[in-house]
């Protein structure tokens, strides 16, 4: 099996799931799993996962994220970007880089932000953007985001060029809108290029029909722990790595040793990666999630 991870540089116009959907069936493989979504219009970084990594997933896509956007003000989109009708104008008043960085700075930090109708959060199975598309709204209930970072980057005459860092579940296109409003006029999205998703930020993105030309031969796929080297590491010993084949939890030192409950990547003796284990007191690990010796 292709089990592993690649970092593509998404084009525009296709949706996360068309890109993913492409290159699992390039790698031939069974499952595959996308590391957050990126609208049709954006551009930028999305990992995926093929097979087994797919059980890496949940434990990066909480990582922080950064985007570089373009909000054009005077008009309001339905959709929150270039890709939908224009619903609404309004004059843009005078701006100035003292007045844009007064309003961002009301941004940053821990807020709530309200959904947009185009998003894939679902309402009774079904997801808000087919109900938008119908022209139905319902009340959504507001999120905790946290903005870590946002600045300008370029003020124009009608539009601006930012550059943000979130924590997971900020809608930049809500976030362009709120900016404008701030401003005192409307605005929407024209650009959007997610620039890294961690813990990826150091890693090369690869063109998708790269990608797509590689994959016969496996190139550019990263093996599943690339994601999570941020976890402490326990190498066990190969009696232990039939135990823990067999769901039974063992005791090996961590290094550095993790706080309880914690995620653990563990080996076996000459290194290959066999999955996650939870910390347990006394240096016992519970295996958790196991790659299939095949696809190691």
């Amino acid at each position: 099996m292709p089990t592993g991870i690649i970092v593509i540089d998404k084009p525009r116009g296709l949706t996360s799931n068309g890109t993913l959907q492409r290159v699992r069936k390039a790698f031939g493989a069974k499952s595959a799993g996308h590391v957050g979504t990126l609208d049709p219009m954006a551009t930028g970084m999305l990992p995926l996962c093929l097979d087994e990594a797919t059980k890496v997933i949940a434990e990066v896509e909480s990582g922080g994220k950064r985007y570089e956007f373009t909000v054009e003000l005077g008009a309001r989109t339905d959709t929150g970007d270039a890709e939908g009708e224009v619903v609404e104008r309004s004059a843009v008043p005078p701006l100035d880089t003292t007045r844009v960085e007064v309003a961002l700075a009301g941004f940053r930090g821990v807020q709530k932000q309200v959904p947009p109708m185009y998003s894939a959060l679902k309402r009774e199975g079904r997801p808000l953007y087919e109900l938008a598309r119908q022209g139905i709204e319902v009340e959504r209930a507001a999120r905790t985001i946290e903005i870590r970072r946002l600045e300008l980057l370029a003020l124009r005459e009608t539009a601006i060029d930012l550059v943000c860092e979130c924590a997971k579940g900020t809608y930049i296109r809500v976030l362009g809108e709120d900016i404008a409003r701030s401003l005192g006029t409307l605005g929407h999205l024209t650009r959007l290029h997610r620039a890294w998703v961690e813990p990826f930020q150091d890693l090369p993105m690869c063109n998708l029909e790269v990608a797509l030309a590689g994959a016969r031969d496996g190139q550019n796929l990263l093996p599943a722990d690339a994601a999570l080297q941020g976890l402490a590491r326990a190498s066990l010993t190969w009696d232990q790595v039939e135990a823990v084949r067999h769901g039974q939890a063992v005791q090996c030192p961590t290094h550095p040793r993790p706080q309880e409950g914690r995620r653990v990547r563990i080996y076996a003796p000459d290194g290959v990666f066999l999955g996650l284990a939870e910390a347990r007191p006394g240096d016992w690990l519970q295996p958790r999630r196991l790659i299939h010796p095949d696809a190691t």
